[in-house]
C-alpha cells in the first residue's frame, strides 16, 4: 500500500495515512507531509487487507485528524476517499442531532458516520455503504473496511476514478493504474454508481441500488518501466525528454505522410455525422483548455470553419450554445477531469457529437464520449504537463486532417500538412540537444521576480502556456498575453526588472512582433525570445535568444513549447524546488 501510494503522490501529497486489519482488529497510522513519512513507520508485520490514502486538501487544512482514513464514533468503520461530499454540512447536522460526534474538519468523515448509521439496520457492511451513498451529493471513490467483518472491502465510485486490479489471488483497489502495474496489468474499471466487494478470496459487483452486475476485466498496455525516471533527476525532465518518441506513438499507423490521409478508429463510428459538423468546440482546463485553444486555431486555419474553445470549470455554468451540428471535443490526460466530465455531459444532453482526447484508456471521458483518440504516450506522472500536451496539440492536427477529407480541402494542402507534420519529432530532439543553452538561460534569470510570455495566433498558446509553466513549477509570477495587447495595458509594468519572453517565428505576424519587442526595448525591458533558426535580425534585438528549427507557422507551436518547458524546469530545479510536485497542486483535479 505504501509503494502505492508513493505512485500516486502526484495526486495530492499532503498528509497521508492507512488502516490494517488482522483478526477483527485495525491499527490507524498517520503523518502530515509525504508517504516517505508513513514509510518511516512500516511494520514488518504482514496484514489481511487495508486501506490507505495520500490527500489533496479540500476541506480543512493538513492535519492529523484531517488525513485519511476516517473512522466512525465506534472506531469500527474505517473509510478513505476522494471527491467533494458537497451535502456534507446538512448531513453532518442530521448526524450530530442523532448523537455522533466528529474529529475533523472534513467531508470525508461523514461518510464514515453515515454508515455507521445505516449499519445498526442492515445486514452487511455493502448493505450500509449503498444505503448511505442514496443520501450523498457529490462525487467520490471509497474504500471501505470494518472490524465487523474482517476480509471485506467495499469500494463505489461516483465521477472519481476507481479500479480494481485483479492479481493472483490478491486484490488492489486504487485511482490510477500506476499504484497497481506492480502486481498486475489485468484491471476492472468501476463506472459512475458501481461497487465492489472483496470478501477474502471473492469479488463480485453490484450497484449503489444493490442491483447485481457483471463486469469484465482489462489489459493494460503500460509496464512498470513507464513510470520510472529512468536515470532523470526528475519525471518532468523525463517526460520532456521523451516528447519526440511521445509524439511519433500519437502518430503511429495514424499520420500517412506520403498520401496526406489519417487513419483514426473514430472515422467508422463518426464519419457520417462529421460530414454535417459546422462547428468544432475544445474545451478542457488548465493546459488541456491551451491545447483546446491551439486546436480552435488550427482549424479555422486549415478547415475554414467556424471553431471555439472554452473552459471546462465555466462551461455549464454560463448556459452556453451547443447542439447537433457541433463537434464538442474534449481534452483531458487523465480522462477523469471533474468539471470536463460535467461540460461533456452538458453537451452530450444538448445533442452534440462528442469526442475525447485522452491519455488514459478505460478513463471515464474515454467511456462517455461518443468517440475518442487516445494519445498513447504512456504514463504522465509530473505534475506540470509536457509530452501529454505536445501529443493533444498532435492529436488536434491529426483530427483537422481527417475533417479536411469531408470539407473538401484539396489533397495538396492535406499532404502538406502531413508531411510536415511527421518531421516535427525530429526536430525537437535537435532543439533538445541544446538543452544546455536554456539551462544558461534560465540561470541569468532564475531571480526575476516578474515575467511577461508574448506571442501571437498560433502562438498565443505557446506564451500561455509558458507563463503557466514558470508559475506552476517556480513560483514565479507570469502572465502571457496576446502580443497585440501589449498597448492595452501590460506594457505598463514594463522596466529593466521586468523580462519578457517573445515567441517570434518567422512567418505572417513576424514583422508585427518585431515592432511589439522595440516597444519593450524602448521601456528597457529585457527580452528573451524563441525565433527561426536563420534569423539575423532578432540577435541584434534580443537580449538572450533561443532558435528553433524552421517548420510551417502553424506548428511552430510545437517546437517553440519545447525550450518554454525546459527554461520553467531549469529556474524550477535551480531555485531547489520539487518540480514533479509543485505546491497545492494535483495532476489529476477530479473535484470542483
Amino acid at each position: 500500500m505504501i509503494e502505492g501510494l508513493k505512485s500516486l503522490e502526484y495526486r495530492g501529497y499532503d498528509s497521508a495515512g492507512l488502516a490494517l486489519q488482522e483478526d477483527g482488529k485495525i491499527t490507524l497510522k498517520k503523518v502530515v507531509g509525504r508517504v516517505k513519512g508513513l514509510d518511516e513507520k512500516r511494520s514488518q508485520k504482514e496484514w489481511i487487507l487495508g486501506i490507505a490514502h495520500t490527500r489533496w486538501a479540500t476541506h480543512g487544512k493538513p492535519s492529523i485528524p484531517n488525513a485519511h482514513p476516517h473512522h466512525d464514533c465506534q472506531k469500527n468503520i474505517y473509510l478513505a476517499h476522494n471527491g467533494i461530499i458537497e451535502n456534507y454540512l446538512d448531513l453532518k447536522k442530521e448526524l450530530e442531532k442523532k448523537g455522533h460526534k466528529f474529529y475533523s474538519q472534513t467531508d470525508t468523515e461523514v461518510l464514515a458516520h453515515l454508515i455507521e448509521e445505516n449499519y445498526k439496520n442492515k445486514k452487511s457492511l455493502e448493505n450500509a455503504v449503498a444505503q448511505s451513498l442514496q443520501k450523498v451529493k457529490g462525487t467520490y471513490g471509497i474504500a471501505v473496511i470494518s472490524k465487523s467483518e474482517p476480509g471485506k472491502i467495499v469500494a463505489a465510485k461516483m465521477s472519481s476514478p476507481l479500479l480494481i486490479g485483479l492479481g493472483q489471488n490478491e486484490f488492489f483497489i486504487a485511482s490510477d493504474a500506476a499504484a497497481v502495474l506492480k502486481y498486475t496489468n489485468k484491471v476492472v474499471y468501476l463506472n459512475d454508481g458501481e461497487m465492489a466487494i472483496i470478501n477474502g478470496n471473492q469479488i463480485y459487483f453490484q450497484t449503489i441500488g444493490e442491483k447485481s452486475i457483471k463486469k469484465s476485466s482489462q489489459t493494460l498496455e503500460w509496464s512498470l518501466d513507464q513510470s520510472k525516471k529512468g536515470g532523470f533527476a526528475h519525471f518532468m525532465l523525463k517526460e520532456i525528454f521523451e516528447e519526440p518518441e511521445a509524439l511519433r506513438n500519437t502518430f503511429r499507423g495514424r499520420l500517412m505522410p506520403k498520401s496526406g490521409e489519417v487513419i483514426l478508429g473514430i472515422e467508422a463510428e463518426m464519419g457520417a455525422r462529421l460530414k454535417n459538423i459546422n462547428r468544432i468546440i475544445f474545451c478542457g482546463c488548465g493546459t488541456a483548455y491551451l491545447a483546446g485553444l491551439y486546436g480552435k486555431y488550427i482549424a479555422e486555419d486549415f478547415l475554414g470553419i467556424e471553431a471555439k474553445v472554452e473552459l471546462a470549470s465555466e462551461f455549464r455554468y454560463q448556459n452556453p450554445v451547443v447542439g447537433p451540428n457541433d463537434l464538442f471535443v474534449v481534452v483531458s490526460q487523465s480522462g477523469e477531469t471533474a468539471d470536463t466530465l460535467a461540460a461533456l455531459r452538458l453537451a452530450k444532453e444538448r445533442g452534440a457529437l462528442t469526442l475525447g482526447i485522452v491519455n488514459v484508456v478505460g478513463s471515464t471521458i474515454s467511456r462517455e464520449t461518443d468517440g475518442g483518440i487516445f494519445n498513447h504516450i504512456g504514463p504522465e506522472i509530473g505534475v506540470a504537463s509536457t509530452k501529454a500536451l505536445l501529443s493533444q496539440m498532435g492529436v488536434v492536427n491529426l483530427l483537422v486532417l481527417m475533417i479536411a477529407k469531408y470539407h473538401q480541402i484539396k489533397l495538396l494542402k492535406r499532404k502538406t500538412l502531413a508531411q510536415t507534420l511527421a518531421k516535427i519529432p525530429e526536430q525537437i530532439e535537435k532543439i533538445l540537444k541544446q538543452s544546455k543553452e536554456i539551462k544558461k538561460i534560465a540561470q541569468k534569470y532564475k531571480n526575476y521576480k516578474n515575467f511577461l510570455y508574448i506571442g501571437r495566433v498560433f502562438n498565443l498558446p505557446t506564451a500561455l502556456e509558458g507563463a503557466l509553466k514558470l508559475k506552476e513549477i517556480s513560483y514565479i509570477h507570469a502572465e502571457g498575453y496576446g502580443a497585440g495587447e501589449m498597448k492595452h495595458g501590460p506594457i505598463a509594468m514594463i522596466d529593466e526588472n521586468f523580462p519578457t519572453l517573445a515567441i517570434v517565428p518567422q512567418g505572417e505576424t513576424y514583422e508585427k512582433m518585431i515592432s511589439n519587442i522595440q516597444e519593450i526595448k524602448a521601456r528597457n525591458g529585457k527580452i528573451i525570445a524563441i525565433a527561426t533558426e536563420g534569423d539575423k535580425l532578432i540577435g541584434k534585438i534580443a537580449d538572450d535568444v533561443f532558435y528553433v528549427p524552421k517548420t510551417i507557422e502553424s506548428l511552430t507551436t510545437l517546437l517553440n513549447i519545447i525550450p518554454l518547458q525546459l527554461l520553467a524546469y531549469y529556474v524550477g530545479t535551480s531555485k531547489g524546488y520539487d518540480v514533479d510536485k509543485p505546491r497545492n497542486l494535483a495532476k489529476s483535479v477530479t473535484v470542483e
